[in-house]
């Protein structure tokens, strides 16, 4: 019985990081806004354990701020940061994509396949959401096909604090259309092991996201005003 608890606790926490997470990136909660517990518990139907401790971890993910007087703020980036976050993030998906290339097995490379079509299907349906979800996991398992926990736990860190901006940036028809063609690219890179043309296709895709990024923050369509939840 005490084993079966456990298991439900776990699944209650990982239930309340997941849909946590993707009110983040999704900016249902918007970016700067103050997480209310009291509201936020009742709106996932949660006690306010599970769901402090779901806050600490996404805070620890880089979607969350823990500020001192305010408690946990959505997370909120001035364009120095998103230049240096994807500076770094550039060169931590071309290695990812290099490695990738070399080492990448061939079960690995079925399931990326396969995401690449589910993805295709939402993209078809504009179903944004469900996109966002499976590209994510396409760039999470290169990374990971490339073999070095190091660089997999540091670009967890630094890719979780521009989840959210990466969204945004597929909510304009041709920049998404785009993208699709990206990953196009980087699938016919993997199947042919050529790892110079995966780094360059990840590093020229991750520029374009910054750059349109960027345009959104100086249009003021990234930042709207905040929402306190």
């Amino acid at each position: 019985m005490a084993e079966v608890i456990e298991i439900s606790r776990l699944a209650l926490h990982d239930q309340v990081v997941s849909r946590l997470r993707t009110m983040l990136v999704e900016g249902r909660i918007a970016p700067g806004a103050k997480l209310n517990e009291r509201e936020l518990s009742e709106q996932l139907r949660v006690s306010r354990t599970p769901l402090r401790e779901a806050i600490k971890l996404l805070a620890a993910e880089g979607l969350v701020d823990l500020l001192p007087n305010r408690g946990a703020v959505a997370v909120k980036l001035t364009e120095a940061d998103v230049l240096n976050t994807f500076e770094l993030l550039g060169m931590l998906e071309g290695m990812s994509g290099e490695l990738a290339a070399q080492r990448i097995t061939e079960p690995e490379l079925a399931e990326l396949r396969a995401l690449h079509y589910e993805m295709l299907a939402c993209f078809s349906r504009r179903d944004l959401s469900g996109y966002y979800r499976l590209n994510a996991r396409i760039h999470a398992g290169i990374n990971e096909a490339a073999k070095n926990p190091l660089l997999t736990s540091t670009y967890r860190s630094v890719n979780a604090r521009v989840q959210s901006l990466r969204f945004r940036t597929n909510q304009d028809e041709a920049k998404w259309k785009r993208a699709v063609a990206d990953h196009e690219a980087m699938l016919k890179a993997l199947e042919a092991h050529d790892a110079a043309a995966l780094r360059a296709v990840l590093i020229a895709h991750l520029l374009n996201k910054r750059d349109r990024v960027l345009a959104l923050m100086r249009a003021g369509e990234v930042y709207p005003q905040a929402t306190h939840l």
